[in-house]
């Protein structure tokens, strides 16, 4: 059997992984446009800000791949899929036979179409060479500008605080962290964010880059100008699609699969940042990593299912822990018990839906999630404990 990977990020990488458990002898080769081994992208806010160099980036040295006998083909673009002959071919024109493949190609950092975007000193992250470019250029310059206030577009201007620089953040959202924090935990956020020497402009709309070659600053619809010198777009990523296309599939928010992660087309499967399930497009690690599980099982001949994954993030914004899961009610739909501390930063709140928990936020203070996830996850009855939850008293979960 001839497997065969476009993609070595989590979803890829598991998919090799668990199709090497159920098939020791079958012919595994992961093919990548990028130029380095299976490697964390979450930590590549720690390369920005000097705290690990690319070799502690990488999961998987080339022992890993021999061990498994994986065959890896790094800096090398597939460029298109003939599925009649079952050939993923290379756009140096190198046939790669499968009998099963897997598109894992993720997605790529989204662009907003605000003029001069294009200019020199302007930047995307979301590979190891965009960090590269990140740390190469920054060196020298002081006020950067983060455009976009989600994770990614925080933690990289924390670690572009912590290496000297200026920091601005635009976001459009009239809060940060839109989709892990409500407007009242995104306040205290804020606030402790302002405190470190970040500079914020939320609800604001970016009309142009301005500068001559370079960039210079970012001018606002409402005619506010900010200088600086580097600026980081981080408005979310979009699927990789291109592969898909050529061959047919449906598109919708990403390439529909269904549940045992198999495109429309027999013998090819999709899993992670590229991919829609029942509707949902996940782009979070927990999710990708186990549908590259369930698909490397299925691949090998396995009978596995993916239910879904619950929207969950976990992670340090600033320095402080934050950890947000399913439903955080931002708009006050629904039943919720608060807990909140603004001069120690701290937010804590669980939603209530249907007498069960449906989501959660905690902020500054993470202490007992695994039990409120757990709880979320088997939508456990919690009419009976709603006075032991007022007094954020866990034990009874």
């Amino acid at each position: 059997m001839k497997y065969v990977i476009i993609g070595n990020g989590v979803a890829g990488t598991t998919a090799a992984e668990n199709i090497r458990k159920l098939d020791s002898t079958g012919g595994i080769t992961i093919i990548t446009d990028e130029a380095s081994p299976f490697y964390s992208r979450i930590r590549l806010i720690d390369f920005l800000a000097n705290e690990v160099d690319e070799k502690g980036l990488v999961i998987h040295k080339d022992a890993w791949y021999e061990k498994d006998n994986i065959q890896l083909l790094l800096n090398t673009v597939v460029s298109e899929i003939d599925r009649d002959k079952k050939l993923a071919i290379t756009a140096d024109g190198e046939k790669h036979g499968f009998d099963k493949l897997l598109l894992a190609s993720g997605g790529s950092s989204f662009v907003p179409p605000v003029p001069g975007s294009d200019k020199k000193g302007v930047f995307t992250l979301r590979t190891l060479k965009d960090a590269h470019n990140i740390v190469n250029y920054a060196e020298g310059v002081k006020k950067v500008i983060l455009v976009g206030g989600g994770v990614l577009g925080l933690e990289a201007g924390n670690s572009l605080r912590k290496t000297g620089h200026e920091v601005t953040v635009v976001e459009f959202f009239p809060r940060l962290l839109p989709r892990q924090m409500d407007m009242e935990g995104a306040e205290i956020l804020r606030a402790r964010m302002e405190d470190m020497g970040f500079t914020f402009y939320l609800g604001a709309r970016s009309k142009e880059i301005f500068g001559n070659r370079e960039a210079a600053g970012l001018l606002l619809e409402d005619g506010t100008r900010i200088d600086c010198e580097l600026i980081i777009i981080s408005a979310g990523i979009r699927p990789r699609t291109e592969l898909a296309k050529k061959l047919g599939l449906t598109i919708n928010k990403g390439v529909v699969v269904n549940d045992r992660m198999r495109t429309e087309i027999k013998d090819i499967y999709a899993a992670g940042d590229l991919i829609e399930h029942r509707g949902i497009f996940y782009g979070i690690w927990p999710a990708s990593r186990e549908q590259g599980r369930i698909a490397g099982c299925n691949m090998a001949g396995g009978n596995e299912t993916y239910e879904g994954t619950t929207l969950l993030n976990v992670l340090k914004v600033a320095g402080i822990d934050l950890a947000a899961a399913g439903n955080i009610d931002a708009d006050g739909e629904c039943e919720s018990i608060v807990l909140k501390n603004r001069d120690k930063y701290i937010y804590k709140k669980l939603v209530i839906k249907n007498n069960a928990l449906s989501g959660c936020i905690l902020f500054g203070d993470i202490s007992g999630f695994k039990k409120i996830l757990n709880a979320i996850d088997e939508k456990k009855d919690v009419s009976t404990i709603r006075n032991s939850l007022k007094r954020w008293d866990l034990n009874s979960l």
